[in-house]
């Protein structure tokens, strides 16, 4: 587990339009409680990616603060979520001779080391985030999870990696620094939200995440314990901001606050006679406002609510998962909240849909128990369910034993 020296976890979330900042404190029984609370107004990025790195700065340290004064305790190590880079997902098999002997500690070694190197080949140029074995199998029979102990001639391993560009990752990891705060593990955000949103059924049975965030919408597919693929669109809730800015003619401001209060993407049959007050920007005086039915705002939403589920309907087509994934998705992100986007979401993927929430995170205040705050929670769960993996990745649904998979995940940090 990711505890730092007085014991604490902290869980750091740099998004598009928040920066979230949980601490929390192992309850000994598995779980977390948080302690201290901080989010701020995002400021220096845009869709996961340090674009001003002094804003950055400053809404971190905001945030870190924040919470660290709810705590009355100080943050030096920080689990932190990424969702920038252009995320590929690639699965990497490897096969390995193991003499008909009993299978150990050094078997998973060598065929996790081949893995590693066949990976940084493959991926040519970017750098590994996450590393995460999803299957094992013996003599050319799969479904093992835990192979230590068994026999067989040869061991072989399958290897999701997830990769990101290498300029953003560094970009990050600066910005960090910059903020005196070490990275004892880097989690890409869907993953992150998985671990919190999804519950065990799910992940075994197959379940596709969606986090819909405010400069890009992530996909996760989940299948037999594990997440087996990743996915990035270059699209938020943010566009949704944007469109309504510019076909109203009023401020950013104004658009996010007539989207959360008055948005939806679902018609309703008073829209065109509920009337809403709209700003027009840079006018004053008597023409600085205008009455627009509820009917236009939902024009403006809708269209943009569509066509960012049918390139995920796309992308998952693409993969080549659609079977895997399931007939259930769970939204998360803070564009989950839109009125009428379940409904959208159930029809455009042809699935069973819920909204997801933090689970298994105790201590959250009422304001910080939905969506949006998903990967803030899901990297506190990670530290609790992925003990000693750090930058090594998930080891989600793989028994860890007496301790020896946390050790090769600490190996497999040091040596590469």
């Amino acid at each position: 587990m990711a505890v730092g020296k007085n014991g604490l976890v902290t869980a750091l979330d740099v998004g598009s339009t928040k920066v979230c900042c949980f601490i929390a404190r192992p309850d000994g029984s598995g779980g977390m409680r948080v302690i201290g609370i901080g989010h701020q107004i995002s400021k220096g990025m845009r869709a996961g990616t340090v674009v001003d790195i002094d804003a950055a700065e400053e809404a971190v340290r905001g945030a870190v603060d924040q919470a660290e004064r709810m705590a009355k305790e100080r943050v030096e190590q920080v689990l932190l979520s990424f969702s920038g880079g252009r995320p590929v997902s690639s699965l990497i098999d490897v096969e390995t001779d193991i003499a008909g002997h009993e299978i150990g500690e050094r078997d998973l070694k060598r065929a996790l080391a081949q893995a590693h190197l066949l990976a940084r080949r493959s991926i040519d140029g970017r750098e590994i985030l996450n590393a995460i074995p999803v299957g094992y199998c013996i003599d050319g029979t799969p479904g093992f999870r835990e192979p230590r102990g068994m026999y067989g001639a040869r061991l072989g391993l399958r290897l999701h990696i997830v990769s990101a560009e290498v300029g953003p990752l560094r970009n990050l990891k600066l910005l960090a620094e910059r903020c005196h705060l070490e990275i004892a593990a880097l989690v890409v955000a869907p993953y992150a939200s998985g671990m919190s949103t999804l519950v065990e059924d799910e992940i075994d049975l197959g379940v596709t995440l969606i986090d819909l965030g405010g400069g890009s919408t992530d996909v996760a597919v989940f299948y037999d314990g594990h997440m087996i693929h990743t996915d990035q669109l270059p699209v938020g809730s943010n566009h949704v901001t944007n469109d309504i800015a510019r076909g109203l003619s009023t401020s950013a401001a104004h658009a996010e606050r007539l989207k959360t209060l008055h948005g939806s993407a679902v018609a309703g049959p008073d829209d065109e006679h509920a009337m809403i007050n709209v700003p027009r920007v840079g006018e004053s005086g008597a023409d600085a406002m205008q009455q627009i039915p509820r009917s236009m705002l939902i024009g403006i939403i809708q269209p943009r609510i569509e066509e960012t589920l049918e390139l995920v309907r796309n992308r998952l087509q693409s993969s080549g998962l659609v079977r895997t994934a399931g007939r259930r998705a769970v939204l998360t992100g803070g564009g989950a909240l839109l009125t009428g986007v379940r409904e959208h979401a159930a029809r455009v993927l042809d699935k069973q849909v819920r909204i997801g929430r933090p689970l298994g995170v105790r201590g959250l205040a009422d304001a910080t128990e939905g969506p949006a705050f998903a990967t803030a929670s899901g990297l506190l769960a990670y530290a609790a369910r992925e003990p000693g993996q750090a930058n090594f990745g998930s080891m989600a649904g793989v028994p860890t034993g007496d301790g020896r998979f946390q050790r090769l995940g600490r190996w497999f940090k040091e040596n590469f």
